[in-house]
């Protein structure tokens, strides 16, 4: 994952992250970015501050859940995939 600067255009740093990424989510009140993978997982990233960003985890969810949308009050992850022909919505939380 690239975070660039969005006056400047500068590449302020990358971050390693699964393969084919469908969708990147950013909850602004935990200062998360989720970014969703084919291969089946999450990689979490904080924002420490506007130029600082570090990996807190990558997450287990099942292959080709990438297309994920964040509800921001519960702070859930939404994502879909389908197994064994049926279509699965997968949540994904903290407790």
């Amino acid at each position: 994952m690239a975070v660039m600067d969005a006056d400047s255009g500068k590449v302020i740093t990358t971050l390693p992250i699964g393969d084919h990424v469908d969708a990147t989510a950013f909850d602004e009140q935990t200062k998360l970015i989720f970014n969703s993978n084919g291969e089946g997982t999450i990689t979490v990233i904080h924002q420490d501050s506007p130029h600082q960003y570090s990996v807190v985890e990558t997450v287990k969810t099942m292959p080709r859940a990438k297309t994920m949308a964040l509800d921001p009050k519960t702070h859930q992850l939404f994502l879909s995939t389908s197994d064994g022909g049926q279509f699965v919505v997968l949540v994904v939380g903290k407790k």
